[in-house]
C-alpha cells in the first residue's frame, strides 16, 4: 500500500523502525520527542525517519544547524541526501520523527516554512516558451516581489545578456543558472540546494560559488548537497551520509 502525505505518529509512540547499519531489518523503537524550537536555530531535526513502501529513504536522522551556518551534504548516490533536503522544505513528510525549521514546526506549520526556505533540484521547472526574464518575473509577480529582484539575480548569475530569450534555446547549464536566479531572488532565509553546480561549466560553477558565499556573508543558511567541491572560504560543516543515515558530522 503506497504511502500517503500525512503526519506522522506523535512522538512517545512505538513504531516499527529500520535497524542501524542494517536498514533491511526493522525493530519496534520509540518515537523521539522534537526538542524545543531554539530561534537561533535553524533546522532542527530528531529522529527523522521516511520510508517509501518498505525501503527506508532516511533513518533516524538527527540534525541541528545553526543560523547563518554552511552545511554540505556528502554521500553516494542513493545516500538520502536529496530526500532529506525535500523533508527540510517540507516537499516530504517524514514518515517519524519530527522537528523545527526557522523556529517553525516540520508537520503543523509548513506554509510558514515554505514561505522561507527555497529548494533547488535537478529539475529546473521553467516554462520554456518563456524567455528568462519572463520566467523570473512571473515568479516575482506571484509572491508579490519588487520585479526588479529578477533582473538582479539575472545579473548575479550573468544571464543579463541572455535575459529576453527563450529558455527552450538554453543549455542545461544555462537553464540551470536560471531556476538558480530564481531560487536567490526571494532573498530566502533557508537556501537548500541539490547539486547546484550540475551541468554547469567551470565559469558558470564560480558564479554560483561566488552567489552562495554571498549569501552566507548575508547570514542566509546554506544546506548544499554535492559532489563537487566548495569554495573553502564557505568555511562549511561536512555531514556525511550512507544509506539514509547521517555516518559522520565534521
Amino acid at each position: 500500500m503506497p504511502l500517503r502525505e500525512s503526519s506522522p505518529p506523535e512522538a512517545g509512540t512505538t513504531a516499527l523502525l529500520p535497524e542501524r547499519g542494517d536498514t533491511k531489518r526493522f525493530a519496534m523503537r520509540t518515537l523521539p520527542r522534537p526538542s524545543v524550537h531554539v530561534r537561533d536555530t535553524a533546522v532542527d531535526l530528531r529522529g527523522i525517519t521516511r520510508l517509501f513502501g518498505s525501503s527506508p529513504g532516511v533513518v533516524r536522522v538527527d540534525l541541528s544547524i545553526e543560523r547563518g551556518e554552511a552545511i554540505v551534504l556528502r554521500g553516494p548516490n542513493g545516500a538520502g541526501k536529496t530526500t532529506l533536503l525535500r523533508i527540510v522544505a517540507t516537499a516530504l513528510s517524514p514518515t517519524y520523527g519530527g522537528g523545527s525549521v526557522l523556529g517553525f514546526d516540520l508537520t503543523a506549520d509548513r506554509e510558514e516554512i515554505r514561505a522561507r526556505c527555497e529548494l533547488l533540484t535537478h529539475r529546473t521547472r521553467l516554462y520554456e516558451e518563456l524567455t528568462a526574464r519572463e520566467n523570473l518575473r512571473l515568479f516575482t509577480d506571484l509572491l508579490g516581489l519588487d520585479p526588479e529582484r529578477a533582473d538582479r539575480a539575472l545579473e548575479r548569475v550573468g544571464l543579463s545578456a541572455e535575459a529576453d530569450e527563450r529558455v527552450r534555446g538554453f543549455s542545461q547549464g544555462m537553464r540551470q543558472r536560471v531556476a538558480f536566479a530564481r531560487t536567490i531572488a526571494r532573498d530566502p532565509e533557508l537556501l537548500l540546494l541539490d547539486e547546484p553546480a550540475t551541468g554547469l561549466d567551470d565559469a558558470a560553477r564560480e558564479v554560483v560559488s561566488s552567489t552562495i558565499l554571498d549569501a552566507a556573508a548575508n547570514g542566509r543558511t546554506v544546506v548544499i548537497a554535492t559532489h563537487h567541491d566548495v569554495p573553502d572560504r564557505l568555511q562549511a560543516r561536512v555531514v556525511s551520509m550512507r544509506d539514509g543515515e547521517i555516518v559522520s558530522a565534521t
